[in-house]
């Protein structure tokens, strides 16, 4: 088994969405008040491996089990929780062995594989593993689709539709909906009568609502229907779309997530779903 000692953190700036995936939205309105085209920009990163020795970090081993976070992972290390091969181990940069046997508590760890799914979800299906009240959840969806236990990344409420993804890649997950990482979400919403420019610009100067202030990153016309609105976010409180709108005196009649941190739905049909590709994952990991 062989340590080394805390490397220092990257900084991990935003990234953005690849500019190859434009959006349909023809004009948007942005928080500097200039209207332009939606398109989103990639960073160029060069990720370099400092090792070939086939050792992992035990951190990134017990968030790999689905057990926690990294810096989570950290924490327990310190307590002197987690044991590798019958030791404890409490020295962090600690780099293992991937076959070796890892518990934390009394709990054995065993590594997966990683899964990646993107669901298309229709509506009344609602967001969750199990439903007390045995209503239709996505699992329903994604039931048989690998042997792994997935779950959804964030929600979608019970009456919107599109991209939602799983994965039992719990350190992701975590990072992916965490508000800090400004991971972009592109809505379609069709709303119950004609919306003024003025009245889009306000959803992006921030609205005051009975849980705080809210904004939108970028707000647009889908061409020239005045009830068709694109509203880019990376805030996740629940409904806040929906709720944005009714805080203006509108309601939303249909609600479609089109867009999901790069992702869309191109060849992923209302109801199916698909499995990454490996450059779409590397993609995600890239922008957190």
């Amino acid at each position: 088994m062989k340590k080394q000692g805390r490397s220092t953190r990257e900084n991990k700036g935003k990234k953005r969405v690849p500019s190859d995936l434009k959006t349909k939205f023809s004009e948007t309105r942005s928080k500097d008040g200039k209207t332009r085209q939606v398109s989103f920009k990639k960073k160029k990163r060069v990720v370099v491996s400092k090792h070939t020795d086939g050792l992992v970090r035990l951190n990134k081993f017990i968030a790999n089990a689905g057990v926690c976070s990294r810096r989570e992972a950290d924490t327990l290390i310190e307590s002197g929780s987690v044991k590798v091969d019958g030791k404890v181990v409490t020295q962090l940069g600690t780099r293992i062995d991937p076959n070796s046997k890892v518990t934390v508590g009394d709990e054995s760890l065993r590594t997966e594989k990683m899964v990646y799914l993107l669901l298309n979800k229709p509506k009344n299906y609602i967001t969750t593993s199990k439903d007390p009240s045995n209503r239709r959840t996505v699992m329903h969806l994604v039931e048989g689709a690998c042997k792994e236990r997935i779950y959804p990344v964030g929600r979608l409420d019970r009456n919107t539709t599109g991209l939602l993804l799983f994965t039992n890649d719990g350190e992701l997950a975590n990072k992916l909906m965490h508000p800090k990482r400004g991971i972009k979400k592109l809505y379609h919403a069709t709303l119950d009568k004609n919306i003024k420019q003025t009245e889009l610009n306000k959803l992006v100067e921030g609205l005051k609502l009975e849980d705080g202030f809210a904004s939108a990153d970028e707000v647009s016309f889908v061409g020239a229907s005045k009830d068709q609105v694109g509203v880019v976010m990376h805030m996740g409180k629940n409904r806040i779309v929906r709720r944005m709108f009714e805080h203006l005196g509108f309601n939303v009649i249909k609600l479609d997530r089109v867009l999901f941190a790069g992702l869309n739905k191109k060849d992923v049909p209302r109801g199916k779903h698909r499995f990454l590709t490996e450059k779409e994952v590397n993609f995600l990991k890239m922008q957190v």
